[in-house]
């Protein structure tokens, strides 16, 4: 089970297109919205995800990864829930995959889960990687974690999830299917 946090604000290109990438390669994933059901991107287009952060999540034995899009104020949004800062932070504990792009790994940095770690963001983030070394890069994976650096490399980052969690092939099978270069 793959845990996708939404929050009001959240970049919904991000967001959604991850989903995407990972139900097409047959990953489980549960939308999880904070403070409802009913959350509103951070362009006018509202999602109703499966359930909300007041409904039991799934435990850390049936969780293989954690997934934070980006957005404003999304990443304010999901920085000042205690649910998925608890939560991020325990899946971490437990060895879970912990994946965020554009201003989201402002979220990890925060939380002390990207120190000693490889790791990138939007521009203008980088002081709030806490601990990490800046990639620079579109995409960084780097023990346990994932990062991107926004909307334009959504598919890139999902596929990096998918490579992860199942394996390089069946990302490139499913990039070659979406016709990614």
């Amino acid at each position: 089970m793959i845990v996708v946090f939404l929050a009001n604000g959240f970049e919904e290109i991000e967001a959604l297109a991850t989903v995407d990438v990972l139900r097409r390669a047959g990953l489980s994933v549960r939308t999880v919205g904070v403070g409802g059901r009913m959350i509103e991107g951070a362009h006018g287009i509202a999602v109703q995800a499966d359930a909300a952060d007041s409904e039991p999540l799934p435990a850390y034995e049936e969780l293989e990864a954690v997934v934070l899009p980006g957005g404003l104020p999304g990443t304010t949004n999901l920085a000042a829930s205690p649910v998925v800062t608890q939560y991020v932070t325990e899946a971490a504990s437990h060895g879970k995959l912990t994946c965020a792009i554009c201003a989201a790994p402002s979220v990890l940095g925060k939380l002390g889960l990207l120190r000693g770690k490889r790791a990138t963001c939007y521009p203008g983030y980088e002081s709030q990687l806490l601990g990490a070394t800046v990639s620079g890069e579109s995409v960084t994976v780097d023990e346990g974690v994932v990062t991107a650096k926004g909307a334009g490399v959504t598919v890139e980052f999902a596929l990096a999830i998918v490579s992860s969690l199942i394996s390089p092939e069946k990302a490139r099978e499913i990039g070659d299917a979406m016709q990614c270069r």
